[in-house]
């Protein structure tokens, strides 16, 4: 009999927010969609995708829907990293801290997120050692 895992895998990867923001226990989405596929991890832990998200995951392994695990942090809307440019000193910590390489900068310089690229997953806020980082909803066109 053929292992479906990767396909159910590859689908959860697709419902889940990418923000590989870690919340869910895992080190991103993808990591977080295989463990749903091998029956290791429940569709309840990824607070960016919300209740919504949760019963989605819920459907597609055909388990019962229950509300996201809220001890695991809250659902907000779509936000997007800032850097004030008058406060960074250019130590790296956020670039270090960002999953998606969405900052850019050098050493001693001032740094810069690249919006389009930011998941919103918070990570570069706690690394910053000067509070230079504040997140903002995301501009709507």
């Amino acid at each position: 009999m053929p292992d479906h895992a990767p396909d159910l895998s590859e689908h959860l990867d697709c419902l889940l927010p990418q923000t590989q923001c870690g919340q869910c226990g895992y080190p991103g989405c993808r990591p977080y969609a295989e463990a749903m596929a091998r029956g290791e991890a429940g569709p309840d832990h990824c607070p960016p995708g919300g209740d919504a998200g949760a019963r989605a995951l819920a459907l597609l392994l055909d388990v019962t829907p229950v509300p996201y695990d809220r001890s695991r942090g809250t659902h907000k809307p779509a936000q997007v990293a800032v850097v004030v440019e008058a406060d960074c000193i250019g130590c790296t910590k956020c670039i270090q801290a960002c999953p998606v390489d969405a900052i850019i900068g050098a050493s001693k310089l001032m740094h810069v997120v690249i919006d389009p690229l930011c998941t919103g997953c918070e990570l570069c806020v706690p690394a910053c050692p000067v509070d230079c980082i504040v997140m903002e909803p995301v501009a709507h066109a």
